[in-house]
């Protein structure tokens, strides 16, 4: 077992019993080829809530802030994490992100770029878009739906991929295509969220 998988599972045995936790779509989500995994962002435990729910290994951009931090500087890249400058305009970040995604892996991306405590979608980062159309990749999208509190229930929703090719030859624009992949999460959030039951 690698050091990814085995601090999955360890992620995972902390957090399981801590949240009811239900994970709904994983079998949207491609077995293969790039993606970009693209959720909202409520809480600090999201990416890890991500990655272990993910079917796939994730590859999450970080803060470059982080990685100065004696403890994570070690651990962030041994669980496929990369730094980024914040405002998405960092160009080392957004070639490793790119590189990744034509390589047949999976980015992780919150495109509000923070966490949002309102309990509203923000606005998404253009950088989203960019990824999505140079990235070769469909784009997963995914809502977490808290409250994360303590055997309370969690939801992480997996959506159907977004398919990018008819943006890709068009050439629409990453704010566009940000716009889309955002209403595609806010969707989810809609149709799971607890108020709305069935």
């Amino acid at each position: 077992m690698d050091f990814y998988h085995f601090a999955k599972s360890l992620v995972n045995t902390a957090l399981k019993p801590l949240y009811r936790m239900d994970i709904i779509g994983k079998e949207h989500f491609p077995k293969e080829g790039g993606v970009l995994l693209c959720s909202n962002h409520i809480h600090e435990l999201d990416p890890p809530m991500v990655g272990i729910t993910s079917p796939r290994p994730v590859n999450f951009m970080a803060k470059e802030e982080l990685f100065n931090m004696p403890v994570l500087k070690g651990i962030l890249p041994k669980v496929h994490a990369f730094p980024v400058k914040r405002g998405f305009s960092d160009r080392q970040a957004l070639r490793t992100a790119v590189n990744l995604l034509k390589d047949g892996q999976v980015v992780g991306l919150f495109p509000e770029g923070t966490r949002n405590r309102t309990g509203t979608l923000g606005k998404g980062f253009s950088g989203a878009g960019f990824f999505a159309l140079r990235g070769n990749a469909v784009v997963v999208p995914c809502a977490i739906i808290g409250p994360y509190k303590a055997f309370k229930r969690l939801k992480v929703v997996y959506g159907e991929p977004i398919d990018m090719e008819p943006y890709r030859e068009r050439k629409a624009k990453p704010e566009e295509v940000t716009e889309v992949i955002m209403a595609h999460i806010q969707l989810l959030l809609d149709e799971h969220h607890p108020d709305n039951k069935k």
